[in-house]
């Protein structure tokens, strides 16, 4: 008894560490929302002419030296999720490449909508950057067989992958599709967006974590 009430215990801690680390993650993302959906990170400003004298940091983020302080980076959470094949694949098998990772089903009309935009960046830079699109394959709304069948009807041809075990949406609190998150090549998010976005916003989020098309 005593066995079992230790790894329901365990079980509750690492819930609550894995939300933590969701909510986290989105909290430091979201304070710079704006109207097309993209929640960019804070950057420094340069310090105000009339900053103080006395070594206090001012409003805008600088000290009174006039030098700006950088904002917290954020690092992206790890996940597990699988090919076609069943073959398990991690975010971290990524890093070192820019990242653009989408949370999306084939029954959600704003993700067909916003896919041809997907497909069109990645025909362009897609062997700079990695595209993961993540599936949320709960084995009864949708399945692997009827995602893949989704992405076959349409042709698309940018990397998929199931999220059969909930892992990268539970980690990444994804539970409103279509949700995209940017991450750059040292694995750190730069920017996420809640909702269909469109091609100039997907060229926004890019450029935050690869300006090399810009």
């Amino acid at each position: 008894m005593k066995k079992n009430k230790k790894n329901l215990l365990l079980l509750a801690l690492f819930f609550v560490l894995l939300m933590s680390s969701a909510y986290i993650l989105y909290g430091n993302l979201s304070s710079g929302e704006d109207p097309d959906r993209l929640a960019v990170r804070d950057t420094p400003t340069e310090a105000s002419p009339s900053a103080p004298e006395d070594g206090t940091e001012s409003r805008n983020g600088a000290d009174s030296k006039g030098k700006a302080n950088a904002p917290e980076k954020v690092p992206a959470p790890d996940f597990t999720v699988y090919d076609l094949d069943g073959n398990a694949v991690h975010l971290s098998d990524y890093i070192g490449k820019p990242i653009v990772v989408n949370f999306w089903a084939s029954w959600c009309g704003p993700c067909q909508m916003e896919m041809p935009d997907f497909q069109d960046k990645y025909d362009e830079i897609g062997n700079e950057v990695q595209f993961l699109m993540i599936n949320m394959t709960d084995g009864s709304r949708e399945t692997t067989e009827s995602a893949s069948s989704f992405i076959s009807r349409q042709e698309f041809t940018f990397p998929v992958f199931y999220d059969t075990d909930s892992d990268a949406a539970m980690t990444y609190g994804a539970y409103s599709l279509p949700t995209t998150y940017f991450i750059d090549a040292d694995g750190y998010a730069a920017a996420q967006a809640t909702g269909m976005i469109d091609a100039d916003t997907l060229q926004r989020g890019i450029d935050l974590i690869w300006p090399g098309i810009s």
